[in-house]
């Protein structure tokens, strides 16, 4: 893509598509209240992409199809504990098992493409490994992720990766996705929408003020994400809002050990 240096995305797209990832923690705990806490924040955030990690599977219903029937869509998919529920068509998906996990359990990413009103999306829900010492193989699985992007994208079309990488904004994984280390595909680097849109807090995910966080002891960071590739024509995929999402005090009821992360991105 060549840049005119006073207009260089050209005409600015002003439309935003609204993208949500969250990690909801299978059947633990009280999962069927939970559950109806889930669904009421996610049907608050009036989304069109809702991107589940560690989405619980039964024998007549998985909770992506729960959700999706809850928010009245009908475009889902699901695959190992992975999630999509569109407000639009999804016309083609694929999975990536992303080795070298702990306990023999790989990560992984499920591509979705979507039909959406004003072209393609290309999206990704993405998991990585979680131990806090795993970041050599994140980072493995970081540039797994980049090749698999590279090969099932077009730059014609936005493209959004978000759900659960287990690594905080400063590692050395996530760094490679934003362009302040090497990225791991030439020329494939993302904006994260938190740091270009959040409002100014770190925006921990995985935060000691959730109790059910808290139990692993773990340090506050954040590890889910919304990112978007860059750069598109009308700066497409540019973020302009994002929050989290599932926030409750902590004497309340939680709906997940982590936050979910809402974002807008220009579409």
């Amino acid at each position: 893509m060549s840049f005119d240096a006073e207009l260089p995305y050209g005409e600015i797209v002003a439309t935003t598509v609204r993208v949500v990832t969250w990690n909801t923690w299978a059947q633990h705990g009280d999962w069927q209240q939970r559950q109806t806490g889930i669904e009421q924040a996610l049907l608050e955030s009036d989304a069109d992409l809702i991107h589940l990690n560690e989405a619980w599977a039964g024998e007549t219903e998985t909770q992506t199809t729960r959700i999706a029937e809850c928010l009245g869509l009908v475009h889902t998919h699901d695959e190992r504990g992975m999630g999509v529920v569109s407000r639009w068509p999804i016309s083609e998906t694929s999975y990536r098992p992303l080795p070298g996990g702990t306990d023999g359990h790989p990560g992984g990413a499920l591509y979705a493409l979507i039909d959406g009103p004003r072209g393609l999306l290309q999206t990704f829900t993405v998991m990585l490994d979680y131990p806090l010492g795993a970041s050599a193989r994140r980072q493995a699985q970081v540039t797994e992720l980049c090749e698999f992007v590279q090969e099932a994208t077009s730059w014609e079309w936005p493209t959004i990766v978000c759900g659960d990488f287990n690594a905080n904004s400063d590692s050395d994984e996530m760094r490679s996705l934003t362009g302040k280390a090497a990225t791991p595909v030439d020329g494939l680097v993302f904006y994260d929408a938190w740091e270009i849109a959040g409002n100014g807090t770190p925006g921990w995910t995985w935060s000691n003020d959730n109790p059910l966080a808290a139990i692993s002891m773990y340090p506050d960071r954040r590890f889910d994400y919304v990112f978007s590739a860059w750069p598109r024509a009308g700066a497409a995929g540019h973020p302009t809002h994002c929050e989290l999402l599932g926030v409750l005090p902590s004497g309340e009821p939680q709906l997940s050990d982590h936050y979910g992360v809402i974002a807008d991105l220009r579409y």
